[in-house]
């Protein structure tokens, strides 16, 4: 729902609301976030609340010293672990330059140009995600270890799943901030867990992935847990994936998935880097069931894409990406590697486990990869380039 000014007062009075959070995020995807008491929300949306640009990763750039955050009415929640008297309010944020345009190296505007662009082609785009983290135990001082919360393997129940009730707190709270989780288990790495949501539109989707890590990390600190979402968190045990479901139709109805995933596998190398953005990420490859091949399968196991036909439609499932990387910036990519797939009417390769096409084996390789591309000289600002291959 999207909310005006007033009704914004309105419900901050209703709520006794004391704070409102203005969230944004760095050019990985990282949340960061200024409070306002209420009576500066008009300031904040007639003219924005100031930031140091140079303090932030990836605005560091930037040509003006104070960049603005303005609110989107459309992402107002309250923070439910906030005490009822003197509630804590969140919004979403754009980020503006002093004239109140868009700041270029804002991921959240990055993605909102991919979507005009998909809209401009006639193509809808929507995304669901599968994320997994571990949970690990904290010693005295608070600080996080390496010991995982419990043993139990993939869909254990309780006891042996000790994750069951956090799990649930999760996806409760979640939706008291007007999320919907799908479904939740226990994955196959001793204290991995993984919840998942329904298709969304871009924007709601990313915007989802943030608010549904900050979920994960306080619920777990106040169990006196460490939620660990990177993506090798135990050398010898499975790594945490980001699997995310994509869905493509055109203004006519025709299901143009295939041709997307098409084009995301043609320029998967390229794109790689900004899906698999750290060091950790090149050793989860291979692993376990985790990809090291370009290629598909509609049998699911190893395969980079799992393609299969569902009751008249085709679900896709890229399983490369992982969950420290930055979701505005990975939804933009794959709106616009899909978009390239779709107007070229590109065809899948051979489904084959064989093939000899390889992601990159490293984070150098994978910076190498973009650096090269033409498609990403295109499709991001300099800034943000620079930030992920320097």
């Amino acid at each position: 729902m999207i909310y005006t000014e007033s009704e914004i007062m309105e419900y901050i009075e209703e709520e006794n609301a004391k704070f409102i959070r203005l969230a944004f995020r760095d050019a990985f995807g990282v949340q960061k976030n200024i409070s306002i008491m209420p009576g500066e929300i008009h300031k904040a949306f007639k003219e924005g609340i100031p930031i140091n640009a140079r303090a932030i990763k990836g605005f560091e750039e930037s040509s003006d010293s104070n960049l603005y955050l303005r609110p989107d009415p459309a992402t107002l929640s309250v923070l439910p672990w906030r005490p009822d008297s003197g509630r804590v309010l969140r919004m979403f944020c754009d980020v503006l330059r002093a004239d109140g345009t868009p700041f270029d190296a804002d991921t959240r505007n990055i993605l909102k140009n991919a979507v005009a662009a998909a809209d401009e082609a006639g193509v809808e785009f929507k995304f669901g995600s599968e994320m997994e983290f571990y949970l690990f135990k904290t010693d005295d001082e608070a600080c996080p270890t390496n010991i995982p919360y419990d043993q139990a393997g993939y869909m254990d129940i309780a006891p042996l799943d000790r994750g069951e009730n956090i799990r649930r707190e999760i996806c409760l709270t979640i939706e008291e901030m007007g999320l919907m989780p799908e479904r939740s288990h226990h994955e196959r790495g001793p204290g991995q867990n993984e919840i998942d949501f329904h298709y969304g539109k871009p924007l709601k989707a990313a915007d989802q992935i943030i608010t549904f890590k900050m979920v994960v990390s306080t619920v777990a600190d106040r169990n006196g847990l460490y939620a660990d979402f990177s993506p090798k968190p135990l050398s010898n045990k499975p790594g945490n994936g980001y699997h995310i479901n994509i869905y493509a139709r055109d203004k006519s109805g025709e299901d143009v998935v295939r041709y997307a995933a098409a084009g995301i596998l043609s320029k998967i190398r390229d794109i790689t880097i900004f899906l698999n953005p750290t060091d950790a990420s090149y050793n989860r490859f291979g692993t376990g069931t985790a990809p090291s091949k370009i290629n598909w399968s509609s049998v699911g196991g190893s395969a980079l894409m799992h393609i299969e036909e569902l009751g008249g439609r085709t679900r896709v499932e890229l399983r490369s990406p992982d969950a420290v990387s930055n979701p505005y910036l990975v939804y933009a990519l794959l709106i616009r590697a899909g978009l390239y797939g779709i107007e070229n009417r590109l065809s899948l390769p051979d489904e084959t486990e064989e093939t000899q096409i390889l992601l990159p084996k490293s984070r150098k390789e994978a910076m190498k990869a973009a650096e090269e591309s033409e498609f990403i000289s295109k499709m991001l600002p300099k800034a943000i380039i620079d930030k992920y291959t320097l």
